[in-house]
C-alpha cells in the first residue's frame, strides 16, 4: 500500500532541497510517497501563513502518482486553512497543467478547492 506523509526530518528535507538545487529555509517541507518501505516519489515545497509554493513533484512520468503528491502536498496547507497555492519552475508547471490545477499562468496560481473534485483529471488530461 502506498502511504503519503509530510517529513518532519529538516534534514532529510534540506538535502532533498539541496539535491534539487533549491533553496531550504525553515518554511521548506516535503511529502514523500513511499510503499513497503522504497520511495516512490516525493513533492518539495514551501509553506507560510500566505500560501504553499510547490517547486518540484516527483516523479514526473507517472501522472497518477504526481497527482496523489501533490493533492496530499496541498492537503498539508489546507489542513492549516492556507488556501492559496501557488507553482514555481517550468517542469512543475507542466506537472500542474496535465493534472489540471493551474488556475492562472500569470500568479503562476493553482486550484487547491481541486482537493474536493475527483482525482481522475489526469487520466482525461494525459
Amino acid at each position: 500500500m502506498i502511504a503519503l506523509a509530510p517529513i518532519s526530518d529538516k534534514d532529510e528535507i534540506n538535502r532533498l532541497f539541496l539535491e534539487n538545487k533549491l533553496n531550504f529555509s525553515e518554511i521548506s517541507g516535503c511529502v514523500k510517497a513511499k510503499c513497503d518501505g522504497e520511495v516512490l516519489g516525493f513533492c518539495l515545497y514551501d509553506l507560510d501563513k500566505n500560501g504553499i509554493v510547490i517547486y518540484k513533484i516527483v516523479p514526473e512520468n507517472d501522472l497518477s502518482l504526481a497527482d496523489g503528491i501533490l493533492r496530499s502536498t496541498l492537503h498539508v496547507a489546507a489542513e492549516r486553512s492556507i488556501m492559496n497555492a501557488f507553482y514555481s519552475g517550468e517542469d512543475t508547471e507542466g506537472i500542474c497543467d496535465k493534472l489540471g490545477f493551474i488556475v492562472d499562468r500569470e500568479e503562476k496560481r493553482l486550484n487547491i478547492n481541486k482537493l474536493f473534485e475527483s482525482c481522475c483529471s489526469c487520466l482525461k488530461n494525459g
